[in-house]
């Protein structure tokens, strides 16, 4: 069983058609990238798969079960998690904490134990604090713990994104141009730290992304989105030299 299919998915806004029966078979393990021009509809599929927006036509199935229904916290409970193209971190909250608030769905203990600190609410808030650290630990942010998050490094701050991402168990990590704004040697640290997390966290990634060095040396097979409509399917080397490919992100037809 596929852990994640998309089948005939359209996504409208009124008259515009920001995805066209987009379908997308995700095996467990798989690492995959999304690419396309700007406007292809790219993140629309991240909305779409993690019920920011249900879609128009078409299911979202994750491991047998239709989600088009589901909320986004439930999809995240489910085990599907995300980055954003635009860093979305509580800034004048510490590193640490930006983590462990992203816990507390499954923190085990209630209202009252938290009023009255309970040796339960002590003991899960010590386990959670320790996960959390944990965590940092190895996106190498643990000596950042108690700084603000919104003081960090912009490549520190995609890496604590992720850490938060990680901190909800996935089993499917969407990543959403986790490169943007890096500069190339922070871009050849991010390809190994994906590498890592995927092999240690035994996660399946969907992964946006415009550095086509990122894609090229990470994915191993892409599919290739031009107006919300898939142009073309394929390991790195065929989308290379595919004409389609070229074409759309050149703007003109390419000689055979």
């Amino acid at each position: 069983m596929a852990l994640l299919e998309c089948r005939k998915v359209s996504r409208h806004f009124g008259g515009l058609k920001a995805l066209v029966d987009f379908e997308l078979t995700l095996e467990k393990g798989e690492l995959v990238g999304l690419i396309g021009p700007n406007g292809a509809g790219k993140t629309t599929v991240f909305n779409v798969i993690t019920g920011v927006f249900p879609p128009t036509l078409g299911e979202v199935v994750l491991e047998g079960r239709v989600i088009n229904d589901r909320k986004p916290f439930q999809i995240t409970q489910m085990g599907v998690a995300r980055t954003f193209q635009n860093i979305r971190l509580f800034k004048e909250m510490t590193v640490l904490d930006n983590v462990r608030a992203v816990m507390h769905p499954r923190c085990g203990y209630n209202l009252l134990d938290s009023f009255v600190r309970t040796p339960r609410f002590a003991r899960r808030e010590r386990e959670l604090t320790e996960e959390a650290e944990a965590l940092l630990e190895r996106m190498n942010l643990a000596d950042r713990r108690h700084e603000k998050a919104g003081s960090l490094p912009y490549g520190a701050q995609r890496r604590l994104e992720i850490a938060r991402a990680l901190a909800t168990r996935p089993k499917l990590l969407l990543l959403d141009e986790p490169a943007a704004g890096m500069n190339p040697s922070e871009v050849g640290q991010l390809v190994e730290l994906i590498r890592k997390v995927k092999q240690e966290f035994d996660l399946t990634v969907l992964l946006i992304e415009h550095q086509m060095g990122l894609v090229m040396n990470l994915c191993e097979r892409l599919v290739v989105l031009d107006f919300g409509q898939i142009i073309a399917r394929g390991t790195p080397a065929e989308i290379q030299a595919n004409p389609r490919v070229l074409e759309a992100y050149l703007g003109k037809a390419v000689a055979e």
